[in-house]
């Protein structure tokens, strides 16, 4: 007897609502994809209880017909597909025709629908059509789902809480409005509206919706092309930065998509701007052929792959390279009085009241403290991002069309040195803080880097040879890759046991703590992390410049922080150092006379 039997159709559907329907996002997800596929230009969603008790989508699309109605709940029923040919050319966000019939099998689903003619409504439980009826509607479509699983409380239980849920719908709907700032859309949760676009097709107007006028004012639009690609959107300053990755939003052809490799590029183009641990707002849109992408390798079809990846990877870190290059990166605190934000409401910000204070003092008296403070090279900046117009009016970015200098920082004349550690300085258009650390340190991260990659043999023979000892285990993996050690120019030999003698260095190798600084070289050697050529040597230069760079606490004369300030200048990014921590803050001459009441409105 055999023991192969088809499915019936409702244990399918049930399968299929497996891997279609996880939570609640997802069914808001394939609802919204078919309003904007029927041509909406209005998408309304309400929740009750994040979703799970009720999801209601209305559009004014295109509607259906009956038929059409009735058609698509049945499995594998679409108007997206027709051939073959047609898989490998989508132009639609659905396609596979497994969506509402996988909702409505473990939900209560009712369809109202209309093309303009008589109105069709549906009525679905668990899978099973129950009624079929004339609808008011006059066109577009407005479907309903209630009591998600229902009736397999198994998959209930696995929800998240509501505030989880919730989120999620609201990360999918905000993302779904950067890709389609030409179609309104409005999120109500338990009658709490969440989000209201006005859609009328500019993305920075939704850019302001989602994330406010603050961010919005530190937005910088992007457009670029190659043969296979065309790039547009928005990507933030380096000072606006968060720690969740959702914030980076990627878009294929209208379409949300999350791939690791296209974040990873987006944050290489971001390379020594931004810490490791922290992720800029970006808006990326990216229009290609369909042919050369593949959406069809995820059952929520939020991931692809791309033909010709590496055009595309150095389109964005071209275009975005180039755009940061331009512009003039030093973040501009804001005074704000008592009914703004406060000047310091973090108990981790530096007190800039204090530095402003000193700032003054330092005018009649340049002095210095003798107090020391625990040293801050882990310190992250907190401040609030501000700007002189008080105008809520959201304006498009002018693109820069002049010929950027070298140079990107006027000149700063150094008046002062606060907490042994803040250079205090200025010229005619305000006042800088800068961090004599990292300023340093991007002064020597540029220089070894540059040393090392100009394969210059000239080197510095020891008088007395330096002797490192390694443990076995480290000497095992360094002799496995000693080449590197050769490459960046160095003389030595094996001495004895787990022992080498270091005979030369390059010449860019600091003169003093010259055995510390190839000690950390060795370390990073035989740090057993996989060898890149590139990365290996951005590491030496980033250890070098960090352990070799004036420290926090290192009082230095008013000489020094004039050559400092001027060699930061003619860095190539003269404002981060290279872990991404900025090196200079402003305020300008209008924020000083607004701190001090010179300045009223």
């Amino acid at each position: 007897m055999s023991k192969i039997e088809l499915m019936s159709e409702d244990l399918a559907n049930k399968i299929a609502a497996g891997e279609v329907v996880e939570k609640t996002m997802n069914v808001v997800k394939e609802l919204v994809e078919n309003a904007i596929d029927a041509k909406s230009t209005f998408i309304k969603i309400e929740l009750v209880d994040s979703g799970v008790k009720e999801i209601c989508v209305t559009d004014d699309g295109i509607g259906m017909d009956r038929e059409d109605a009735v058609m698509a709940f049945s499995r594998h029923a679409t108007s997206k597909l027709k051939t073959l040919e047609d898989l490998f050319n989508i132009e639609s966000l659905g396609f596979r025709g497994e969506a509402l019939p996988s909702i409505a099998s473990v939900s209560k689903v009712n369809l109202k629908t209309s093309d303009g003619s008589i109105g069709t409504e549906v009525v679905i439980n668990g899978g099973k059509i129950e009624e079929v009826s004339n609808s008011d509607l006059k066109q577009g479509t407005k479907i309903t789902v209630k009591d998600l699983f229902y009736n397999t409380p198994v998959r209930l239980k696995y929800l998240k809480n509501l505030y989880i849920e919730l989120a999620n719908i609201v990360d999918y709907v905000n993302k779904m409005a950067l890709s389609f700032p030409n179609i309104k859309f409005v999120l109500i949760n338990n009658d709490k509206e969440l989000l209201n676009t006005d859609g009328k097709g500019s993305l920075l107007k939704v850019i302001n919706a989602i994330y406010g006028l603050d961010v919005t004012k530190k937005m910088i639009e992007i457009k670029g092309d190659n043969k296979d690609y065309y790039i547009s959107g928005y990507i933030s300053y380096p000072e606006v930065t968060r720690t969740n990755r959702n914030v980076i939003t990627t878009l294929v052809n209208g379409r949300i998509i999350h791939n690791n490799d296209l974040v990873r590029t987006i944050l290489d183009s971001y390379h020594t701007y931004i810490p490791e641990s922290k992720y800029p707002i970006v808006v990326l849109n990216i229009e290609a052929d369909p042919y050369l992408i593949d959406i069809n390798i995820h059952p929520t079809k939020m991931d692809i792959k791309f033909s010709n990846f590496d055009n595309l990877k150095s389109l964005i870190i071209d275009v975005i390279g180039k755009k940061l290059e331009s512009l003039t990166l030093i973040p501009t605190l804001e005074a704000k009085d008592k009914e703004g934000s406060s000047l310091n409401n973090n108990n981790d910000s530096i007190n800039f009241k204090n530095i402003i204070d000193n700032y003054i003092d330092s005018k009649k008296n340049v002095t210095t403290y003798e107090k020391e403070y625990d040293k801050v090279e882990e310190m992250t900046l907190d401040f609030e991002i501000g700007e002189k117009s008080s105008n809520d009016e959201i304006e498009e970015p002018k693109e820069e069309e002049e010929e950027v200098e070298h140079e990107r920082i006027k000149k700063m004349y150094p008046v002062g040195l606060v907490h042994g550690t803040y250079i205090i300085a200025e010229n005619e258009d305000g006042m800088y803080v800068i961090d004599q650390h990292a300023a340093n340190e991007r002064i020597n991260y540029e220089k070894y880097l540059k040393a090392m990659g100009t394969h210059d043999n000239k080197v510095i023979d020891l008088l007395i040879p330096i002797k490192i000892e390694l443990p076995n285990s480290d000497y095992i993996i360094f002799k496995e890759n000693m080449h590197l050690l050769e490459e960046l120019n160095f003389t030595f030999e094996e001495f004895g046991i787990n022992t080498i003698l270091i005979r030369s260095h390059p010449y860019w190798l600091p003169t003093f703590n010259t055995e510390e600084a190839i000690r950390r070289i060795i370390e990073i050697i035989v740090s057993k992390e996989s060898f890149d050529s590139y990365k290996f040597t951005e590491k030496v230069a980033i250890t070098l410049a960090c352990k070799m760079s004036i420290k926090a606490n290192d009082h230095i004369s008013l000489e020094t922080m004039e050559y400092l300030l001027d060699t930061l200048r003619k860095t190539e990014n003269p404002f981060t150092c290279p872990h991404g921590r900025p090196t200079i803050i402003t305020y300008s001459n209008y924020e000083l006379e607004k701190l001090f009441k010179r300045a009223m409105n």
